[in-house]
C-alpha cells in the first residue's frame, strides 16, 4: 500500500525522474510556458513552486550570507547556474506579493502517437 507516499513514478527509475523534473523546471523557467504530458506538469509544478519560493525568501532577505544560501539551496535541485540567476533576477520579483500558486496546467489536448492527454505548463 502506498498510504502518505507523496509523488508520482512516472514509469521511471528515481535518478532518471528526478533529472527530467530538474530539465522540465528549468526549461519553464527560461521560456515561461512549455507543452508536455498532464502528469509531468502536475508533478514539476511541485518543485517549480518550492523554488519559486526559495527565490522569494532569499529576496526578502537583507543578508547576503543568507541570500547566498537560498542560491545555493535552488542550484542543489535544478543544478543550472543560469537558470538560478535567472529565477533570483527575473521570475521571482514578479511573485512578491502573491501567497503561492505560481503556476498554471492547461489541458491541450492529445498527443499524436500515443494518445497521451497534454498540458501546458505555465507560470502565472
Amino acid at each position: 500500500m502506498r498510504h502518505r507516499r507523496a509523488g508520482r513514478k512516472l514509469n521511471r527509475t528515481s535518478a532518471h525522474r528526478e533529472a527530467m523534473l530538474r530539465n522540465l523546471v528549468s526549461n519553464l523557467f527560461e521560456h515561461g510556458r512549455i507543452i508536455t504530458t498532464v502528469a509531468k506538469a502536475k508533478e514539476g509544478r511541485r518543485l517549480a513552486e518550492k523554488c519559486i519560493t526559495i527565490a522569494k525568501k532569499a529576496a526578502a532577505s537583507e543578508d547576503p550570507s543568507v541570500q547566498l544560501h537560498y542560491r545555493r539551496l535552488a542550484l542543489k535541485k535544478l543544478h543550472r547556474s543560469q537558470v538560478v540567476k535567472q529565477l533570483f533576477d527575473e521570475v521571482a520579483p514578479r511573485y512578491t506579493d502573491r501567497q503561492g500558486g505560481y503556476t498554471r496546467v492547461l489541458r491541450a489536448g492529445y498527443r499524436l502517437g500515443d494518445n497521451a492527454p497534454k498540458a501546458l505548463f505555465e507560470l502565472v
